[in-house]
C-alpha cells in the first residue's frame, strides 16, 4: 500500500479528547474573530471501560472508543479523516516537581523556538533519568531570565541574549500513563499532536475566561471526576500544590447502590435527587425503589435519606483537600469548582461553609462565539476548551507542521492495516 500523502495540522480543525473513565470524549472547533471558538461539535463513546482513575487499563478498549468518537465527529464535519487530536492528560499518580535549564550561546543571540524546545527536552530526560518508570506528561513555565534579567513572559522570536535560564514545574507520573495511552492511539490509528495536563488545561480555560488577574491573585481548581478528584493550587508563575484522589462521583453512586438497588438507578438518584447534605433537601421526598436482585422486594428511602448518605462520602472525599487548602487561603483568593461530579446539586454550598476562599464554578462561555450550541457553555466542557485554546497555540508555535502517523504505521511502514478486538 502506497503511503498516504501527508498533509498538514493547519488544515483540519483543533481537535481536544479527554480519557475519562467511562467514556471517551471528543470535541472540535475553530478559531474565529477576537480569538473566540466556535465549537463544530462534539462525540462521546461510552461502549467501554477501558480508563481507571486516569490510566488507561485496556489499550484495545480505547482505542476502539478513539477511533469511534473521531469517525462520528469527522461525519458530523464533512471530513474524511480526523487524524491527529491533542489529549488531555492526568491521572491517580501525577505529581509536580520544579526543574531548570541553563544554555550559554557564547554571545548575544537570538532565541529561537528549537532552542526552548531543546531546554524543555533537557529538563524532561533529566527527570526521567533520575526517576526510573517515571515520564513527563507536561511542563508549565515559572519563570525565564535572559543575561540574569527575569522575564515576565516566555521568550518570543526576536529577543536576544548570551546566557538563558528557564524554570518550569513538570507534571509526572507512571511512565505506563503515557505509555498505554499511545498504544491506545495507535490501535486507533490516530496521532496524538500533543498533550495537556488537564490542571494546566482548565487554568487556561479559567483564565481566558476571567483575566489574567486570576495568575496574579492566585486561585485553585478542585476537579471532580468520575474516580478522580484533583486539587490544584496556582500562584504567580507556579504551581503551589497538586493532588491526586483515587474517588470521585463514581464511589459516591457505589455508596447509594450499597443500600440495596441496582447501580443505574444509584446514578438516577444522586442526579435527579441528590444533595450535597441533608440541610439542602427542599422537599423530602419518600421514594419507594426495588431491592436488587430480589425480584417484588422494594425498600423505601427519603430525600434526606440520600443527601445524608451522598454527604458523609463528600466529606470523605473532599475534607482532606480542603484542609491542604485552607493552609494556602492567605496567598490565593477563588476555588473554582469543574468536572462531571461537581455538578452534584448543593456542592458549591456545601464546600464554601468549608473555606474562606471565594467558591466559583469554573466557566468559559465567553470563549465561545454567539453560534456555538449554548450547551457546550457547560462546566464539564470546560477541560476540553481549555485543551483546543492550548492546542491552538501550540499550532501558532509550530507552523507548516505535518500530522504524524501513529508509531506502530511507522513500524510496519503502512504495509498492513491494524486489526484488533476490544475486551469486554
Amino acid at each position: 500500500m502506497a503511503r498516504k500523502k501527508q498533509q498538514l495540522a493547519q488544515t483540519l480543525p483543533l481537535v481536544a479528547i479527554d480519557l475519562g473513565s467511562h467514556s471517551v470524549r471528543a470535541m472540535a472547533a475553530t478559531r474565529v474573530d477576537n480569538d473566540l471558538l466556535h465549537i463544530l461539535g462534539f462525540e462521546q463513546s461510552t461502549k467501554f471501560q477501558g480508563v481507571e482513575r486516569g490510566v488507561v487499563a485496556h489499550s484495545a478498549n480505547v482505542g476502539f472508543m478513539i477511533g469511534e468518537v473521531l469517525r462520528l465527529l469527522a461525519n458530523r464535519l464533512g471530513f474524511a479523516d480526523l487524524p491527529t487530536a491533542f489529549v488531555l492528560t492526568g491521572g491517580k499518580t501525577m505529581q509536580i516537581a520544579k526543574v531548570g535549564s541553563k544554555r550559554d550561546q557564547g554571545r548575544k543571540r537570538e532565541i529561537s523556538s528549537q532552542l526552548l524546545e531543546e531546554m524543555e527536552e533537557e529538563c524532561k530526560r533529566k527527570i526521567e533519568a533520575h526517576n526510573k518508570g517515571v515520564a513527563v506528561l507536561g511542563l508549565v513555565p515559572v519563570y525565564f531570565t535572559l543575561d540574569g534579567v527575569e522575564q515576565d513572559e516566555v521568550p518570543t522570536a526576536g529577543q536576544r541574549a548570551e546566557r538563558i535560564e528557564a524554570q518550569y514545574v513538570a507534571f509526572v507520573a507512571k511512565a505506563d500513563i503515557e505509555q498505554q495511552m499511545q498504544k491506545a492511539f495507535d490501535q486507533a490509528g490516530k496521532s496524538i499532536e500533543s498533550t495537556f495536563v488537564r490542571p494546566e488545561a482548565l487554568l487556561s480555560a479559567f483564565a481566558a475566561e476571567d483575566g489574567p488577574e486570576i495568575y496574579r491573585d492566585g486561585c485553585a481548581v478542585l476537579d471532580m471526576g468520575a474516580q478522580t478528584t484533583t486539587l490544584s493550587i496556582y500562584k504567580g508563575t507556579q504551581y503551589l500544590y497538586n493532588k491526586v484522589i483515587p474517588q470521585g462521583g463514581y464511589h459516591i453512586t457505589r455508596v447509594l447502590e450499597q443500600q440495596g438497588i441496582s447501580f443505574a438507578l444509584a446514578e438516577q438518584l444522586k442526579c435527579n435527587y441528590g444533595y450535597a447534605s441533608a440541610a439542602q433537601v427542599e422537599k423530602n421526598l419518600r421514594m419507594k425503589l426495588p431491592v436488587a436482585g430480589a425480584e417484588g422486594e422494594t425498600l423505601v428511602v427519603t430525600s434526606e435519606d440520600v443527601a445524608y448518605t451522598i454527604s458523609l462520602k463528600l466529606e470523605e472525599i473532599i475534607n482532606p483537600l480542603i484542609d491542604e487548602l485552607n493552609k494556602y487561603a492567605d496567598r490565593i483568593k477563588t476555588l473554582y469548582l469543574t468536572g462531571g461530579a461537581a455538578m452534584l446539586a448543593g456542592l458549591q454550598d456545601f464546600i464554601q461553609q468549608k473555606t474562606s476562599l471565594k467558591v466559583l464554578y469554573g466557566a468559559h462561555d465567553r470563549l465561545l462565539d454567539k453560534t456555538s450550541d449554548p450547551r457546550y457553555y457547560e462546566p464539564t466542557y470546560s477541560a476540553l476548551v481549555g485543551a483546543l485554546i492550548m492546542g491552538s497555540d501550540y499550532r501558532d508555535e509550530h507552523k507548516n507542521q505535518l500530522v504524524k502517523n501513529p508509531s506502530i504505521f511507522e513500524k510496519i511502514k503502512l504495509q498492513t492495516e491494524i486489526v484488533f478486538t476490544p475486551q469486554e
